[in-house]
């Protein structure tokens, strides 16, 4: 079993009477979660009950909220329970449905869960503002990863473990970066076996979570752009030229982007900026939510490394670690980008404070600095600056402000 790091934070809220919200991208692993959650409250001698709508024979529960009230009475009589509700986002109106259920004051507490759909992501949130709280499951992070692969020896000092054994670390990072972080993935032996799982996980979306959003049985130019955003990760998309490439409306362009990021695939990324005329202040680039899903796009599922891209690849790599570190704050992630071509990966924006981070995929010997991050440190003079790479850490002082040459898994914005 793979222990994921989202289980203690469900297990705390079991006790809130705001409905537990778990959304996640198909395959993450929320119906594992929900497994876990039951058996842990079974063995506490709790109530449970558990629907999931994929199942054919549960679909009767939901026709109407009387009806499922009248299943969980049977179960587990009127007092107190815990509900488990998998795969809602396939119930019509869900949240209105499950708004009219919490409203009625009932003795059980509802933990539910779905993958990302227009239905999920928004009209839930409009019908149960005040009446949940949202736990958002990606799929393995690389510390998950990793503390799965060394059989959870160090799982209480895995940066130590890091630091120490580099070999492994880096065998490790090149099997996440190659393959991803998606369960099923990981599990499986061979890479043969891999790429059959992840091209299942991928038709699985395209068939039925776009073609039923979408309204569409042919989804080859939805695809065809998965395709070109996976091969300029990090680069900035231009809408009026992938209208151009694609034969579509920018603006088709921009809902199947949007699409992309409310079914948990993409991550959509905007400038940094201060000074309008000489700053990029419009275009926004993209990162993938795992991995394994961008190299299937690429037909470089397995093998990514051996590409000239690698480099891009760490770059979203350390923007998943960044997000990981960051979701729970106010914090934003951008990027910086002037007229005259300089760059830093990524902004971290804290309002009082910004914190340019560049991503490094190599050992590097000595501290040294891009002519694109000078200029953002003699502009803005940000008190902390981070180098990502591979091994080096150091810390040096530039004009005040503390470059930290971090590698990737000791970083701690």
């Amino acid at each position: 079993m793979i222990k994921r790091t989202l289980f203690n934070e469900l297990k705390n809220h079991l006790n809130k009477k705001e409905i537990t919200f778990i959304v996640g991208a198909r395959q993450a692993g929320k119906t594992t979660l929900m497994v876990l959650l039951r058996d842990f409250l079974e063995k506490q001698g709790e109530k449970t009950v558990s629907l999931n709508l994929d199942i054919e024979r549960d679909k009767q529960f939901f026709v109407s909220q009387e009806i499922l009230i009248k299943k969980i009475e049977l179960e587990i009589g009127k007092s107190k329970g815990y509900i488990f509700l998998d795969e809602i986002q396939r119930k019509e109106n869900a949240g209105l449905f499950l708004k009219g259920i919490y409203d009625m004051n009932l003795p059980y507490k509802f933990i539910v869960s779905g993958s990302g759909s227009l239905e999920l992501k928004e009209k839930i949130h409009e019908s149960l503002a005040g009446r949940k709280i949202m736990f958002e499951l990606q799929t393995l992070s690389f510390n998950e990863f990793a503390n799965f692969k060394t059989n959870y020896q160090y799982e209480n000092n895995l940066p130590d473990f890091f630091t120490i054994d580099q070999i492994q670390t880096e065998q490790l990072l090149a099997e996440y970066l190659n393959c991803g972080g998606y369960p099923k993935v990981i599990l499986d032996d061979q890479l043969s076996e891999k790429k059959k799982t992840i091209e299942e996980i991928y038709r699985a979306y395209l068939e039925r979570d776009i073609s039923y959003l979408l309204g569409v049985q042919k989804t080859e130019v939805f695809t065809n752009l998965v395709k070109i955003i996976a091969s300029q990760i990090g680069g900035l998309v231009n809408f009026t030229e992938l209208s151009s490439t694609l034969r579509i409306s920018a603006k088709t362009i921009k809902n199947y982007l949007w699409y992309l990021e409310k079914t948990f695939v993409l991550k959509r990324v905007d400038p940094f900026f201060r000074n309008i005329r000489k700053e990029i202040s419009k275009a926004p680039v993209y990162y993938f939510n795992d991995l394994g899903l961008k190299n299937y796009a690429l037909n470089e599922f397995g093998n990514a490394l051996n590409f000239q891209n690698a480099g891009f690849l760490f770059e979203n790599f350390v923007y998943k670690l960044i997000q990981e570190q960051t979701q729970d704050s106010s914090a934003k992630i951008n990027f910086w980008r002037t007229t005259d071509k300089a760059e830093v990966d990524f902004v971290l924006n804290f309002g009082k404070e910004i914190v340019p981070i560049e991503a490094k995929y190599s050992h590097l010997k000595e501290p040294t600095l891009t002519r694109s991050l000078r200029g953002f440190i003699e502009k803005y003079r940000p008190k902390r600056v981070f180098v990502v790479n591979l091994s080096l850490n150091q810390k040096i002082k530039i004009d005040g402000s503390e470059i930290n040459f971090t590698p990737f898994y000791l970083l701690k914005t």
